[in-house]
């Protein structure tokens, strides 16, 4: 243990070092690669900012009009059957598209019933094994000008619901 905490230390550092050693070798001036980066990297974000503004608008509208809190209550005796709890489907759902507002929602479920409860453990685990499917499909798809995404929608839903049953499952064995 002490080995990888010692080489996370310089690890770094490492890299920083190795990458300017490179570009001496290689006689690459490396202030300028990163000003192209740099300007690129701002271009990317420009693409896609409406992108992300449309998802954190949605959400938020989602949020505040209380659809989520619905849809929990009409699917309660679906997750009923299913031994998950239906406080934590919109969580769940709304983790699929940004996990900044998943993390919200993740602070109510401590403050009502605790960040040791079985709810408050079954949620860290699933907001930290799940992904944020959308977000990802169109930020990362959008950069790379990916038109037709195939099953990536399709097994990114199977390996979200996959970690899912994995983390009630683990919760109730260990907790």
């Amino acid at each position: 243990m002490n080995f990888i905490i010692y080489v996370s230390d310089f690890i770094i550092p490492f890299i920083f070092f190795y990458i300017i050693g490179m570009g001496l070798l290689t006689k690459t001036s490396i202030y300028d690669e990163f000003i192209k980066g740099s300007k690129k990297g701002f271009q990317v974000v420009l693409d896609i900012l409406p992108t992300l503004i449309g998802l954190m608008i949605g959400i938020g509208i989602l949020r505040a009009s209380g659809a989520l809190d619905l849809l929990s209550g009409l699917l309660k005796p679906v997750t009923k059957i299913l031994h998950f709890p239906s406080e934590l489907l919109p969580i769940v759902l709304v983790k699929m598209f940004s996990s900044s507002a998943a993390t919200g929602l993740l602070l109510d479920i401590y403050k009502e019933y605790g960040p040791d409860s079985y709810l408050g453990r079954l949620v860290s685990i699933i907001l930290s094994s799940t992904e944020t499917i959308f977000y990802t499909m169109a930020v990362y798809f959008m950069a790379a000008g990916v038109k037709k995404s195939r099953y990536t929608l399709a097994g990114a839903l199977v390996a979200s619901l996959a970690s899912i049953v994995a983390s009630v499952i683990i919760t109730n064995l260990i907790f």
